[in-house]
């Protein structure tokens, strides 16, 4: 059997492009789009965390890339005010060995918040948002299980930013 020559190769790549067209037209048809910064709507919001920690610092850099919305330093100015009440972290046992030795943590960290409006009044009640990882612990390896940990604690508070981020975003003025 002779190989596979030029027109058998464009056939492919013309079958190929003609598949992937297919493909972005159903997606495109559905719906579908990527996720991207979602428009908030009011046009400051003072943030209650200081912009030096890890958490502000994130949170800031999201709402800047709204588009929409800028941090304003001073709360008597800005349209909404969000209130961080919490943010706590813990570490639970989840199983030990034979021996009575940990085999198995849980983190969770925790965040509660509220939005403000200029008045006062409560767009967002306070609410909390709740993340939980659980990991292997090897007493031989503390040095890279404390790693993973601090890994697991940063994956943890970016899903709780962008939570925090579609509530805001989800938020509505009245009137």
């Amino acid at each position: 059997m002779p190989a596979p020559g030029p027109v058998m190769a464009t056939a492919r790549r013309r079958l190929l492009g003609g598949a992937l067209g297919a493909a972005a037209l159903l997606l495109s048809g559905c719906g579908f789009r990527l996720r991207g910064p979602q428009a908030l709507d009011f046009a400051t919001v003072h943030i209650s965390v200081p912009e030096q920690s890890e958490f502000g610092a994130q949170l800031r850099r999201l709402v800047a890339t709204t588009g929409t919305t800028r941090v304003e330093e001073d709360a008597a100015k800005a349209e909404a005010r969000l209130q961080i009440l919490s943010n706590d972290r813990g570490r639970e046992i989840l199983s030990l060995t034979g021996a009575g030795k940990v085999r198995e943590y849980q983190l969770v960290q925790s965040l509660r918040f509220q939005l403000l409006d200029r008045a006062g009044k409560a767009l967002i009640p306070p609410t909390s948002l709740t993340a939980r990882r659980e990991y292997t612990f090897d007493d031989s390896q503390v040095l890279g299980k404390e790693q993973e940990e601090a890994l697991l604690y940063r994956d943890m508070q970016n899903d709780l930013v962008q939570q925090l981020m579609r509530r805001l975003a989800a938020a509505r003025r009245s009137g």
